[in-house]
C-alpha cells in the first residue's frame, strides 16, 4: 500500500507542470502525446505521455472498468472512458480531472464518437438499446430502444453510428446527420446468429460482424448498404474450432493492410489473412497460441499478436510482406493490450499481471522502460481522435 501511495504522490507532483491552460494557470502544452491506461482493478486511469514515456497522474473513481473503452474529442483533450457498469465519464487530459461523470444504463459495452465530434454514443447490454449524449455537457439527445442487447458500436463517415443485436442477429445504422435528436434508423435484419463484435475498417468503408452462434462473418459495405449484408468466409468461427475458445477475439484491432485483413483464428493457432476485394481466406500464418488482438503498425509493414491463456505472456511480431513471424517476446503474464505511438516507433503493452505497462521500440524490439500500473488492460493514445471507426 506505501509504494501505490507514493507512485501516486509523484504522479501528481509531476501534472501542473505540464497542465495546459490560456489563462496563464501553467505552461501551454499539446496533447497529442497524451494517452491512458486503464486500471481495471481499482476502477481508475494512469495518465500518459508518449514522448516523455512517463505516468503525470491517475484519475480514480471511473466505476466498474473490467470491459473499459475510451474514445477522444476532436481537439484531443478530452477522453470518454465507457465503463462496464453503465458509466459514462468525460476527462480533462490536461488538468487530470474529471469533467463530468453519468451512469447511463445497468450493464453497457463500449461507445464511439461522431465523425463531427459533437455526439456520443453508448451501446449497452441493459436494458439494451443505443444512447446518445452531447459530447461537451453528456446531456442525452437520443434514446435508440431494441429489445436486444447492443454490440460491436462503430463511428462511420456521415456521422452515422452503426451497431450489432446480439438477440436478434442485426445490424442497425443510426444516421445523425440531419437531426441528432431524431436519427434516422436503417435496419438489416437476419445478419447471423449472435453477432458478439464488430469493426469498421480504416477507410469507412466497411462493417464487419463476427458471429458467435455459427460460422462466417456479416459485412456491411457502407459505400453502397443498399446492397445489404453479406455473409462471408462460410469456415471462420466457433463451428469450426478444433481448441477450447478462453477468450473471444476483439475485431475492433484487426489488422488491415492494403486490401488484406489479418485476423485472429477463432479457437486456431493462427493468423487468418483475407482478400478484402473478394472476401475470401487467401492464407494464414501459424503462431504461438490462439490470437486476441492482431494489430498492424501504422507503417502496416508488420503485426504485433497478442493472445488467450495459456499462451498470454506471450507477443509475436508478423512481417506482412513475408507473412512469417520475425520475434517473439515474453513480456509476462496476462499482455491483454497493445497500443502504438502515433508513427508507430514504440509500442505499449499491458501487464495485467504483473502490475505494469512496457514499453517496446517497434524497430529493434529493445525494452525502453516500463511504468506501474493496477492491473492495467487497455490503453488508449488521443491520436485515436484522428481515426474512423475507434
Amino acid at each position: 500500500m506505501m509504494k501505490r501511495l507514493i507512485v501516486t504522490t509523484l504522479f501528481w507532483c509531476a501534472l501542473p507542470a505540464s497542465a495546459a491552460e490560456p489563462d496563464g494557470m501553467g505552461p501551454l502544452r499539446g496533447t497529442g502525446d497524451l494517452g491512458l491506461a486503464v486500471e481495471r482493478a481499482s476502477g481508475s486511469v494512469v495518465l500518459l505521455d508518449t514522448t516523455l514515456r512517463r505516468a503525470i497522474g491517475r484519475i480514480d473513481g471511473l466505476g466498474d472498468l473490467s470491459h473499459a473503452s475510451a474514445v477522444f474529442s476532436r481537439d484531443a483533450r478530452y477522453a470518454y472512458v465507457f465503463g462496464r457498469d453503465g458509466g459514462l465519464t468525460k476527462l480533462d487530459l490536461l488538468t487530470g480531472r474529471v469533467v463530468k461523470r453519468i451512469v447511463q444504463s445497468g450493464n453497457a459495452i463500449g461507445g464511439a464518437i461522431s465523425q463531427d465530434g459533437r455526439t456520443i454514443a453508448v451501446a449497452n447490454y441493459t436494458p439494451g438499446g443505443v444512447r446518445v449524449f452531447d459530447s461537451q455537457t453528456l446531456e442525452l439527445i437520443a434514446d435508440i430502444p431494441t429489445d436486444s442487447k447492443v454490440v460491436g458500436i462503430e463511428d462511420a463517415p456521415g456521422n452515422r453510428f452503426v451497431f450489432s443485436l446480439w438477440d436478434k442477429g442485426e445490424i442497425w445504422i443510426a444516421d445523425l446527420s440531419e437531426n441528432p435528436r431524431a436519427p434516422r434508423i436503417t435496419r438489416y435484419t437476419d445478419i447471423g446468429q449472435q453477432p458478439y463484435d464488430a469493426l469498421v475498417s480504416p477507410d469507412g468503408r466497411w462493417y464487419i460482424a463476427g458471429l458467435y452462434g455459427e460460422n462466417g462473418l456479416a459485412v456491411l459495405d457502407l459505400w453502397a448498404p443498399e446492397k445489404g449484408v453479406r455473409r462471408v468466409l462460410p469456415d471462420y468461427g466457433r463451428g469450426q474450432e478444433r481448441l477450447p475458445v478462453y477468450k473471444m477475439p476483439h475485431l475492433e484491432t484487426w489488422a488491415v493492410v492494403g486490401n488484406l485483413a489479418f485476423i485472429p483464428g477463432v479457437g486456431q493457432h493462427e493468423v487468418v489473412i483475407v482478400d478484402l476485394d473478394r472476401w475470401t481466406q487467401v492464407g494464414a500464418i501459424a503462431v504461438a497460441g490462439q490470437p486476441v488482438f492482431v494489430m498492424a503498425e501504422p507503417t502496416g509493414r508488420r503485426l504485433w499478436v497478442n493472445f488467450a491463456f495459456p499462451h498470454y505472456d506471450t507477443v509475436q511480431v508478423i512481417d506482412v510482406p513475408g507473412r512469417q513471424i520475425v520475434h517473439t517476446l515474453k513480456p509476462g503474464k496476462a499482455v491483454l493490450h497493445m497500443e502504438f505511438t502515433p508513427r508507430g516507433e514504440q509500442v505499449w503493452l499491458s501487464v495485467r499481471d504483473a502490475d505494469r505497462v512496457d514499453i517496446y521500440d517497434t524497430a529493434t524490439f529493445r525494452k525502453l522502460g516500463e511504468l506501474p500500473a493496477a492491473s492495467p488492460s487497455g490503453i488508449f493514445f488521443s491520436a485515436r481522435a484522428h481515426r474512423i471507426g475507434l
